[in-house]
């Protein structure tokens, strides 16, 4: 004989669409955008190039938003950070400004924290190995970079260049340069921005190699494509030497 199945039970869950969703937050009062200028042109010309650089060579399969300069705000009450730098991935811009929720990095609106902030030392007042080293824990950042061009913190020990690593609810010093969570590592590089020659921090791969910003993508094109203009003149003048004639030419 077989039995009759029971009925199943009756969910006791409602559906989806029952469940009321939670008000955005209120943040008509605060300000996002107060006007102040950066700190330096070098300063300025460096978040430019990281951030440009990012769009011109960075390729990670996925969505990604490049600050500099930008808010973030990661709690309703408490005063908004603003790294020189910041990246995160699995982010899309917005598709226009118009919102107020649009214009700045909210945590509850991006979905997530940024993944990394970079905090250029311009003097010994900004607190970059103190208060900004807890607040950055806190928000919930996996990486935080302090650049320090004129060796101004004595915490650094004549080095320019720290990182930190989230563990736990804190972020620890790591000596490596590479960035493994986020596939970018970061590297000390002599050379030529916009007609400045100085040292720069510069994004690169695993093995080392900076990131080209988009000029410098398109200058490389143009060195390849004269390099092989002058080895097809030379392979013709060659074969006009020995009596060749090459259709068409």
């Amino acid at each position: 004989m077989v039995s009759t199945p029971p009925k199943p039970l009756q969910s006791s869950v409602p559906e989806e669409d029952t469940f009321l969703q939670p008000d955005p937050p209120d943040i008509s009062d605060l300000v996002i955008e107060d006007d102040q200028p950066v700190d330096s042109l070098y300063s300025e010309k460096l978040q430019r190039l990281l951030v440009s650089c990012l769009y011109a060579s960075f390729q990670p399969g996925i969505p990604f938003l490049a600050t500099a300069n930008v808010g973030l705000f990661y709690a309703l009450k408490s005063p908004p950070l603003v790294p020189d730098v910041m990246v995160s991935l699995e982010v899309s811009p917005p598709a226009s400004f118009e919102r107020k929720e649009d214009r700045t990095y909210f945590v509850w609106e991006m979905g997530k924290p940024p993944d990394v902030a970079i905090e250029i030392v311009s003097n010994k007042k900004g607190q970059e190995l103190g208060r900004k080293l807890r607040d950055y824990a806190r928000a919930g950042l996996s990486y935080y970079v302090v650049y320090d061009p004129l060796h101004q913190l004595k915490e650094l020990q004549g080095s320019s260049l720290a990182l930190f690593r989230r563990q736990g609810g804190e972020f620890v010093p790591f000596d490596s340069t590479w960035l493994e969570d986020i596939g970018l590592g970061l590297t000390l590089w002599q050379g030529s921005f916009e007609g400045v020659n100085t040292e720069w921090l510069r994004w690169c791969d695993r093995e080392g190699q900076v990131l080209l910003t988009g000029e410098e993508r398109a200058a490389l094109e143009s060195q390849r494509a004269a390099a092989e203009q002058q080895r097809a003149e030379q392979l013709l003048q060659l074969l006009r030497a020995h009596g060749i004639t090459p259709p068409g030419a």
